[in-house]
């Protein structure tokens, strides 16, 4: 199902939706991204309570790309959406399950809101279709995550039941996922952020 993402609220309606609301908590935890290439921040909710966040960046207590002005990846040439064990980074919901772990607290029948743009070569950046890699997509399913909303292309969100994915792929196999993540930057966009890179 799509939600509308309205920054524009009427009288009648002067809220944000909850998941319009727990996605911009979302959006806020990006901001801590130590990642040079995207942005992305991860809210696990149940019970309509914020249980625990995370965003894309390097382990505790280890350097990350900021810090060493440049990307790892892009210095070795590995595509986007490829070889995630060369990153300094963790996923932004890796992250978000790695703290709820940490914290004891269960995530069953919990709802994920994800995130996730393109940094741009200018400073601004671009919505994708916020969508876990085949790595975050099965620990989602494994941990008993019960719903996932992730923006679009166009800024609004859109939301997918955990256990359907886990039944396609049943049904499937997960390379025939008709929702993937998929974050290829084009040559162009490259051969820009290595100009800004030491």
């Amino acid at each position: 199902m799509d939600i509308k993402v309205d920054e524009n609220k009427s009288s009648a309606n002067y809220r944000p939706s909850k998941d319009v609301y727990y996605w911009n908590i979302a959006k806020e935890t990006a901001e801590r991204g130590t990642c040079l290439s995207v942005k992305g921040g991860a809210v696990i909710v149940r019970d309509d309570q914020i249980i625990a966040t995370g965003y894309i960046g390097a382990p505790r207590g280890t350097m990350d790309c900021f810090q060493r002005g440049v990307c790892m990846r892009r210095q070795l040439g590995i595509p986007s959406g490829q070889r995630y064990e060369i990153c300094r980074s963790v996923h932004a919901e890796q992250n978000a399950l790695l703290n709820a772990a940490r914290a004891g607290v269960s995530v069953l029948g919990s709802s994920v809101y994800l995130y996730f743009v393109k940094r741009q070569p200018d400073g601004s950046v671009k919505f994708v279709n916020a969508q876990p890699c085949f790595m975050c997509k099965k620990m989602l399913i494994n941990s008993g995550i019960k719903r996932f909303v992730g923006n679009l292309e166009n800024g609004n969100l859109k939301e997918f039941s955990v256990e359907a994915w886990a039944q396609e792929w049943k049904e499937h196999d997960m390379l025939d996922d008709k929702y993937v993540y998929d974050n290829k930057y084009t040559k162009e966009e490259i051969d820009s952020f290595k100009k800004l890179e030491k």
